[in-house]
């Protein structure tokens, strides 16, 4: 017992020490708009994922209560980001960490999750691969990490320390008009809006939501069971379901992003700063040049910080009209989007 909460609690300490403060990249504007627009990149974290600060929280929690041994086996449910964190981790706890993954997933989506520690156990249908994670786990006495059910509560929003919110809030010349983040979990958005609440702050949350998800009209219509049944071509944001980790009521707006405008976005972003980023950084800055273009119409100036999640590929859809639209917002001051 003795020897167990040694090494639990020097587990803990490894994981707690392996959040970076990363750094916020400005994307240049008319400096005549008075507007700042800012990418906070999460794929600086060390598994180089955005949901790096959610499966750490995951697992100290799951040490904390006992819930994982030294030597245990990890196994979740995920062919995304998640995974990749949580194979980062487990590698660096010296644990075995298994992915259940839809067998459709792309073999550069397996090769990563192996690149950082895991295996990945392919399962079909898509929507099983929870239910598989939980037998696999039990059969062979390892420890299923549901993050999507630990994820509006593992994370400290209150607190200062690794907290997205304060190094945001801490980072920028002036408190942000708008923080604009993707919903995969939910506990981005959650964190950051209880944070802006629980401290005062008048820096609103936007949500950018893709094609498919049942978030934004889940959060238009109140009803927190809102599905659509179909799965976001988006990685790492929009669900099929409302998940509980999303709570619709710390978010002041959700916006719609088709999913082509996520793929000009990252075009304009590549051609104008170098900058490579996947799809949902991609929605994400869609959803901020919609909140850019109605500043300038009410005549408001301000900061907009979007968070960027991992460096990944931009989706396979032509962006053209919706980067061009960029390209002209910037020369003329007026977004006009494509029909």
């Amino acid at each position: 017992m003795e020897s167990s909460r040694a090494w639990a609690a020097a587990a803990i300490a490894r994981v707690e020490q392996d959040t970076v403060v990363t750094p916020l990249r400005e994307v240049p504007l008319p400096p005549e708009w008075g507007i700042g627009l800012y990418l906070k990149d999460e794929s600086a974290q060390p598994s180089g994922s955005v949901k790096h600060r959610l499966l750490g929280a995951a697992f100290v929690h799951a040490l904390a209560a006992g819930q994982i041994a030294e030597g245990d086996t990890v196994v979740m449910a995920s062919a995304g980001p998640a995974a990749k964190a949580g194979a980062y981790f487990a590698r660096l706890l010296g644990l075995d960490f298994i992915a259940v993954v839809p067998r459709s997933t792309r073999p550069e989506k397996i090769a990563e999750i192996e690149a950082a520690g895991g295996r990945c156990h392919p399962h079909h249908p898509p929507v099983a691969i929870y239910r598989e994670a939980r037998r696999l786990a039990a059969d062979i006495g390892g420890h299923y990490l549901d993050h999507f059910a630990v994820a509006a509560h593992v994370i400290d929003w209150r607190g200062e320390a690794g907290n997205i919110a304060a190094e945001i809030l801490r980072g920028c010349a002036r408190p942000p008009e708008w923080i604009v983040t993707g919903a995969g979990t939910g506990a981005t958005s959650a964190t950051i809006g209880r944070h802006l609440r629980y401290h005062g702050h008048r820096t609103r949350l936007a949500v950018a939501d893709p094609e498919n998800s049942a978030y934004f009209p889940g959060w238009v219509s109140g009803a927190s069971d809102y599905a659509t049944g179909m799965p976001s071509r988006i990685e790492g944001i929009g669900r099929p379901r409302m998940e509980p980790g999303f709570l619709p009521s710390v978010v002041d707006l959700v916006v719609p992003v088709p999913d082509a405008a996520a793929a000009g976005a990252l075009a304009h972003l590549r051609s104008l700063t170098g900058i490579t980023a996947g799809g949902s950084t991609g929605t994400c800055l869609w959803a901020a040049w919609r909140l850019i273009d109605k500043m300038r119409a009410e005549g408001r100036t301000g900061d907009v910080v979007v968070v960027m999640g991992d460096a990944g590929k931009a989706p396979a859809l032509d962006g053209t009209a919706y980067a061009e639209a960029i390209d002209r917002f910037l020369a003329t001051g007026v977004l006009v989007v494509p029909s």
